[in-house]
């Protein structure tokens, strides 16, 4: 699992893309829209449970640790190169994720639409 930072309007309006890939098919398999909270963790953890999942890779923040089972929960950055390049990816493709640009959304549902429906197209959708 990993997020990534963009803004709606202003950088003072902080908006995370977080979302949990399958690096052994190169896909995601979930995403949700939100703060960077223990909240938007959990709304994305009870979108992979169906998955049952065998362990979780994910980096050094806070409320991971707090949220998953030591068990089955790896904080390393040992698996996240496969998900690290989906992001430079989703960069390089979507400019209202890219770190300095003029594209950026004016409202939240606008640019969680956006997004969301890039990925869907990506990963959800058969070709």
């Amino acid at each position: 699992m990993d997020e990534q930072w963009s803004f709606v309007g202003n950088k003072a309006n902080p908006r995370w893309l977080s979302y949990a890939w399958e690096p052994r098919y190169q896909k995601v398999i979930a995403h949700v829209f939100g703060r960077r909270t223990k909240v938007t963790l959990n709304r994305l953890i009870a979108l992979i449970k169906p998955y049952k999942l065998r362990f979780y890779c994910t980096d050094d923040w806070h409320s991971c640790s707090t949220e998953l089972s030591e068990d089955n929960h790896v904080v390393s950055k040992q698996f996240t190169q496969s998900i690290e390049r989906n992001n430079l990816a989703l960069r390089t493709r979507i400019k209202r994720l890219n770190r300095k640009t003029i594209c950026f959304s004016r409202s939240e549902e606008l640019h969680d639409k956006v997004i969301g429906e890039f990925i869907s197209r990506m990963w959800y959708q058969p070709v």
